[in-house]
């Protein structure tokens, strides 16, 4: 969903979809490829970036 190539960091915004075997598979398969490439990536519910969006970014300003 977005990238910042200075930080080499992608942030996912996962909605209900995501919660099927075959795109948990798909998602697990992509992180694993990015990870190796060098490029980290932070997942969170849509629901949790509505809901605590202070929480999302928090996460995300722990992990720069």
């Amino acid at each position: 969903d977005f990238y910042c190539h200075e930080s080499k960091l992608i942030i996912e915004l996962d909605g209900n979809f995501h919660t099927t075997p075959d795109a948990k598979e798909y998602d697990d398969l992509r992180t694993a490829t990015l990870n190796e490439m060098g490029i980290a990536v932070l997942r969170f519910w849509n629901e949790e970036l509505i809901n605590n969006p202070l929480k999302v970014l928090q996460k995300i300003s722990n992990h720069l």
